[in-house]
């Protein structure tokens, strides 16, 4: 008996590390463009709107992907979508050095999307499935704050550092090597897990729900509400994301390094909240850690009007430091509550579902609202826009029931 739950625990930590090395991976190939953009957009003469574009395009075609094929996992197993898709967006990175045109990079990353967006689906469901109830806030969390380290924090510098050396085209290739990796990883190391959350994975394989019985997930309270706190969530992320370095360095008139310092700082604190909030969450339950998650996020934004605040940096550094909760939230409202709400069978789809509506509203849809606010009002009004997300999150939290006590 002692040995098998060894085994298990073995198993759950081996897991851990596969899949937090993989979604550093997901997250250092989506953002590296954002990073490279002053490289290549001279070279191919694109205009801001241009470079939107590409970042919108990825949002779309994960949105789609991650849904879609979050769904065929639920119905022929993980490891036969997972695998394939790891490789895919891994050699599409190296592709991407290659473009000659605008066009060509425009397609590519559109690719890139649809091989990147299997990965959040499965990879948490499958984090979910192998998890123990009383650490499956933590599991989850943990890998999904691999987000914040290595792609808001590690990627900017590794990216930047290559192609100012090497050439974007190097970057790209470089960017693309720790995927072939972890590609391998999860072939040789990840099982299929069963059909329940009491056998060891590889016992049993899924029950196959049937095309009607997908949409029976939309019966469920919470998985609507969980769109719409998706929604918010990532309109807060993507406003911050995109406008507080404009805000920093063109409102508040700080050089480019403290920007760099203020959302380093940020991206730190949203690394070490984002497993540590969710781990709360599986004691104290998901509604009232999501609900402070909320509130605290919209400190972040709102900081960032203060101009008193810039007169002590390391002061505003603290503060963005200890309210930064977005990869904690992306955990809650965007993996455990849909999956704790519906049937095992439909785990990977109820991810899908909400991230597609996480992306599409929230990710391509508000850095379009807010470029358009931006150049009729100013920059502040993106970061009330920001807040204003986790506004939206926080209401849609509200309502929420709690896992497990009613659908």
């Amino acid at each position: 008996m002692d040995s098998a739950i060894d085994s298990g625990k073995r198993y759950e930590n081996t897991l851990l590390g596969i899949f937090f090395f993989t979604w550093g991976t997901v997250f250092l190939d989506r953002m590296s463009q954002m990073y490279l953009a002053p490289y290549f957009a001279p070279e191919f003469h694109l205009t801001r709107e241009q470079v939107g574009t590409l970042a919108s395009v990825i949002a779309i075609t994960w949105a789609a992907s991650t849904f879609f094929f979050g769904a065929v996992s639920d119905r022929v197993g993980r490891r036969r979508v997972l695998i394939p898709a790891v490789f895919a967006f891994s050699l599409l990175s190296w592709v991407s050095g290659l473009a000659q045109s605008f066009h060509q990079l425009l397609l590519i990353r559109a690719l890139m999307g649809i091989a990147e967006g299997p990965t959040w689906s499965i990879m948490t469901a499958l984090i979910e499935e192998s998890s123990p109830a009383k650490r499956r806030g933590r599991n989850i969390g943990l890998v999904v704050s691999a987000a914040a380290l290595v792609g808001l924090a590690a990627a900017p510098v590794l990216t930047t550092q290559v192609a100012s050396r090497w050439g974007w085209r190097s970057a790209f290739f470089v960017a693309g090597i720790p995927g072939l990796l972890a590609g391998f990883l999860i072939w040789r190391f990840v099982k299929e897990p069963s059909s329940n959350g009491d056998a060891s994975p590889g016992e049993m394989t899924h029950r196959k729900p049937s095309l009607r019985e997908y949409f029976s997930i939309l019966r469920y309270r919470n998985i609507w509400l969980c769109c719409v706190g998706a929604a918010g969530f990532m309109s807060w992320l993507f406003a911050l994301s995109a406008f507080a370095p404009l805000y920093i360095t063109e409102v508040a008139h700080e050089p480019g390094t403290t920007a760099g310092f203020l959302l380093g700082a940020s991206g730190l604190g949203s690394f070490f909240l984002g497993f540590l909030l969710p781990s709360l969450s599986d004691r104290l339950g998901r509604k009232p850690v999501l609900l402070l998650m909320a509130a605290l996020a919209a400190v972040v934004p709102l900081a960032f009007l203060i101009p008193a605040l810039y007169v002590y940096p390391l002061v505003l550094a603290v503060i963005v430091f200890a309210t930064n909760t977005g990869q904690g939230i992306a955990s809650l409202i965007m993996v455990l509550v849909p999956t704790e709400t519906v049937p095992p069978e439909f785990r990977a789809t109820s991810i899908g579902l909400t991230t597609l509506a996480g992306e599409i509203m929230g990710a391509t849809g508000t850095p379009i609202l807010a470029g358009v606010l931006a150049e009729k009002h100013g920059l502040g009004l993106t970061m009330w826009l920001a807040a204003g997300g986790s506004l939206v999150l926080f209401l849609a939290s509200l309502f929420l029931r709690e896992p497990g006590q009613a659908a």
